[in-house]
Formats: C-alpha cells, sequence, structure tokens
C-alpha cells in the first residue's frame, strides 16, 4: 500500500490517498477530484485548467501521467 496527496497527483489539496496500484491511485484521485468539481472549489478547479491545458499539447498528458505513475512507484510500500 503506497500513500499520494492530492498536490503531489496534480491536485490542490493534502488529502492522502492509499492504493497497491498506481491505476486504483489515479482512480481515487480522479474521485476526489469529481467531488471538488461539483463543490466547485476554487483551488481544485484552478488545478483541473492545468491538466486541461497539457491535453492541449499531443503526448504532454502521457508525459505527465507517466511521471506520476514513476513518482508512485517510487514511493516505498506503508
Amino acid at each position: 500500500m503506497k500513500k499520494m496527496n492530492c498536490k503531489q497527483l496534480g491536485g490542490a489539496c493534502d488529502e492522502v490517498f492509499q492504493a497497491d496500484s498506481f491505476e486504483e491511485m489515479a482512480e481515487l484521485s480522479k474521485k476526489h477530484g469529481m467531488e471538488m468539481f461539483q463543490k466547485q472549489d476554487e483551488a481544485h478547479l484552478e488545478a483541473m485548467n492545468k491538466i486541461q491545458e497539457l491535453m492541449k499539447t499531443p503526448g504532454e498528458m502521457e508525459k505527465w501521467f507517466e511521471s506520476k505513475r514513476k513518482e508512485f512507484e517510487a514511493f516505498p510500500d506503508r
């Protein structure tokens, strides 16, 4: 089990997620992001806009996602 917080995953807060795989971690982050979007949380909306900007350039989102996967894999199991 590994831990990462929202900011480490491109978000805006210190909420901690725990997962056994990066795919599971990404899903937890996505769910949290959707909740924050529904609440119209300004800081999270700003973070989402930055991610949307990455999506406009071919390959940038994939590079960003892969860097987050490597970061996840580098963390020790807790």
